[in-house]
């Protein structure tokens, strides 16, 4: 790896931590560049644009949520153990120390929302791509005779998807210290209800 790439990374890496709990739209290339130690130009010759800095920060983000949620636990045995696995390695990310405001995409979610353009469609197409992920391992689970037969996996994955916002809205807005355990229950719940 350059030079140029390293520092380019180092970049995004902060830019993301600090859209975590400024939003996308809270990123400044001079916030940055004095955070960082590096002039306004160096910093800005590296993206071009203040948005392409966004769009990097959310590949980032996005290529560090496979690598942490999807990809481990896509190692575990298919099934019932695959979706409990995803839940456990989501809620590790929601509540990782390194994002002092949470879960990028929850934040960016409501920032891009009606906001039409590159961000919002790169974000909207991880997020269809993760639900497709869902119904996915909800249809193995199905496969593997731990679902019902008559299971509607992409609904499954709407629940799942929806617990997990949920969680996030009760422990960064509401501070409900009993929000994990409520999360889990209604992830119980969905699995009962998807059992065999």
């Amino acid at each position: 790896m350059s030079k140029g790439e390293q520092t380019q990374e180092r970049i995004v890496e902060r830019a993301l931590q600090l859209a975590t709990r400024d939003g996308l739209a809270g990123l400044t290339i001079n916030r940055l560049a004095v955070e960082l130690g590096l002039s306004k130009s160096g910093l800005f010759a590296h993206f071009g644009s203040k948005e392409e800095l966004q769009l990097q920060v959310l590949r980032a983000a996005a290529q560090q949520f496979q690598e942490s949620v999807v990809r481990p636990a896509l190692t575990a045995p298919r099934g019932e153990p695959r979706v409990r696995a995803l839940l456990e390695h989501w809620l590790a990310w929601a509540n990782d120390s390194t994002w002092p405001g949470g879960c990028i995409f929850v934040a960016s979610a409501v920032e891009l929302d009606d906001r039409p353009g590159p961000l919002r469609e790169y974000l909207v197409s991880t997020q269809e791509a993760f639900l497709a992920t869902l119904a996915k391992v909800a249809r193995q689970a199905m496969e593997v005779s731990h679902f019902r037969s008559d299971l509607d996996p992409e609904q499954f994955g709407f629940d799942l998807y929806a617990i997990v916002l949920g969680y996030h809205h009760a422990k960064r807005l509401l501070h409900d210290v009993r929000a994990e355990e409520r999360a889990r229950n209604a992830f119980d719940r969905l699995i009962q209800s998807a059992r065999t």
